[in-house]
């Protein structure tokens, strides 16, 4: 269980991504990260803790950019070391920021597959390193110097036939945009909100529940179907596909009884209640 967030804006993101994380610092307290982006540059920050933490001052101005991703990590692959709190970040193809909530079940398996096969380098035993160098290789399979939303799209499909098991996900790719998406199970909840800037353009946030929204302003449009992916271009236009592999949807219960805030609406559900 973790919590994730991505988010596009016409105004510095960092402030809005700290506040996002602590209202959804309940779905995780072993780590905090979050990502930015300014002129093809990440800036990073990331640490085992909670938000409050693991983020001061002289990081939070370090932060630039108008775009970027966070993560609240409860570790439930891999292991609890710093090396793997996220967003995780691959520098080829574009450069790339992931940040994962789930877990896939063929992890080693595909993890044998990039060495072999993708030749890519692991460097932990986390399952959102895997999917990061998934989604990298697939992307780099497009061949593409100018890589369009269609490309993206197709890389993802390529995603939803490799990688079994739960996985929502945010993602920031250098120059091109942020996206983000749900296995074809729809297993994870991700929700998508927009909310107007003072000049007037919309701005566009993801989140895994929808009390982050909320906290910053935004308004709900609706969940991510199982296997969508939204793609948000560096205009600010918002591109959506839905994976011809979707299966039927079978989101995990456990958000409703166990993992959610009780005040957060999930696929169209109350927690609160749910649970009562």
């Amino acid at each position: 269980m973790c919590g994730i967030v991505g988010l596009f804006a016409y105004s510095p993101v960092n402030q809005d991504l700290y506040d996002s994380l602590t209202v959804l610092q309940h779905r995780g307290q072993d780590a905090a990260g979050i990502a930015t982006e300014e002129d093809g540059k990440f800036f990073v920050r990331k640490s085992n803790g909670l938000v409050r933490d693991v983020f001061h001052t002289r990081h939070m101005t370090h932060l630039k950019g108008n775009t970027g991703i966070g993560h609240v990590r409860y570790p439930t692959a891999g292991s609890s070391s710093a090396l793997e709190s996220q967003p995780l970040y691959v520098n080829s193809p574009y450069g790339i920021t992931l940040a994962h909530n789930g877990n896939l079940t063929n992890n080693e398996k595909l993890a044998e597959e990039l060495f072999l096969a993708d030749h890519r380098h692991l460097n932990t035993s986390s399952d959102s390193e895997v999917l990061l160098n998934i989604f990298a290789h697939e992307l780099q399979q497009q061949n593409s110097k100018n890589l369009s939303k269609d490309e993206i799209f197709k890389a993802i499909d390529n995603m939803h036939t490799r990688c079994l098991g739960a996985y929502a996900v945010v993602a920031n790719i250098s120059g091109h945009g942020l996206l983000g998406f749900r296995d074809p199970h729809g297993i994870r909840p991700l929700i998508y909100g927009t909310r107007i800037a003072p000049n007037g353009k919309t701005e566009h946030m993801l989140s895994s529940e929808s009390v982050a929204l909320d906290a910053l302003g935004f308004d709900v449009v609706r969940d991510l179907a199982p296997g969508e992916v939204i793609y948000i271009d560096t205009y600010g236009e918002m591109h959506s596909h839905v994976a011809e592999t979707n299966k039927v949807k079978a989101p995990c219960i456990f958000e409703h009884v166990y993992f959610a805030r009780p005040d957060s609406i999930i696929d169209g559900s109350s927690v609160y209640k749910a649970r009562v």
